[in-house]
C-alpha cells in the first residue's frame, strides 16, 4: 500500500474520530435535562453531588426532578470565594447579617495590616539602598519638599 493512500486513510480515520465525537456531544448537549444553565438550577433540589473523578475540579449535580447539571467545585481559590460571598451579600446579609458583620471587621484588619505591611516593605527598601544608591536620599528630601509645598 502506498504511503500516499495510507496518508488519506489516517486523515479519513480521524475525521470519522471528530465526526462521531461531535455528533456523541451534540446529543448530550441536546438532552432536556442536562441544564446548561445556572438559572436553569433555580427551585431544583439536589439530590445527589456526583464527583467526575477524571475532572478534579467539577461535579455532576443530579436533582430530584431527574435533571443534572455538571458545575465546578465549589470554594476553589480564596479570592473567588472572597468574590462569590460578597456578590451574594445582598441575598443572604439579612438571614446571616452577624457573618457579614464579622467579615466586615475581619476586612478593615486585613486592609490596615496589608497598609501597615507596604509601609514596612518601602521603608526597608529604602534603608537597604540608600548606601548602594547615594542619591537616593537626595530624590527623597526633593519628594519630601514637593509634598510640603503642595500641602501649603
Amino acid at each position: 500500500m502506498s504511503s500516499e493512500k495510507i496518508d488519506k486513510q489516517m486523515i479519513e480515520a480521524r475525521k470519522a474520530k471528530w465526526d462521531a465525537n461531535q455528533a456523541k456531544v451534540a446529543f448530550l448537549q441536546a438532552l432536556p435535562w442536562i441544564l446548561g444553565s445556572w438559572e436553569e438550577t433555580i427551585g431544583r433540589t439536589i439530590e445527589q453531588v456526583i464527583p467526575i473523578p477524571e475532572v478534579s475540579h467539577s461535579v455532576a449535580l443530579v436533582f430530584t426532578d431527574g435533571s443534572m447539571i455538571v458545575a465546578p467545585h465549589p470554594i476553589s481559590e480564596p479570592q473567588t470565594l472572597t468574590k462569590g460571598f460578597l456578590a451574594g451579600r445582598g441575598a443572604l446579609e439579612s438571614r446571616h447579617a452577624d457573618t457579614f458583620a464579622t467579615y466586615d471587621l475581619l476586612d478593615r484588619h486585613d486592609k490596615a495590616a496589608s497598609r501597615t505591611a507596604r509601609l514596612h516593605n518601602i521603608l526597608g527598601a529604602i534603608r537597604n539602598n540608600v548606601d548602594q544608591i547615594p542619591e537616593l536620599k537626595a530624590h527623597l528630601r526633593a519628594l519630601v519638599h514637593e509634598w510640603e509645598t503642595k500641602q501649603e
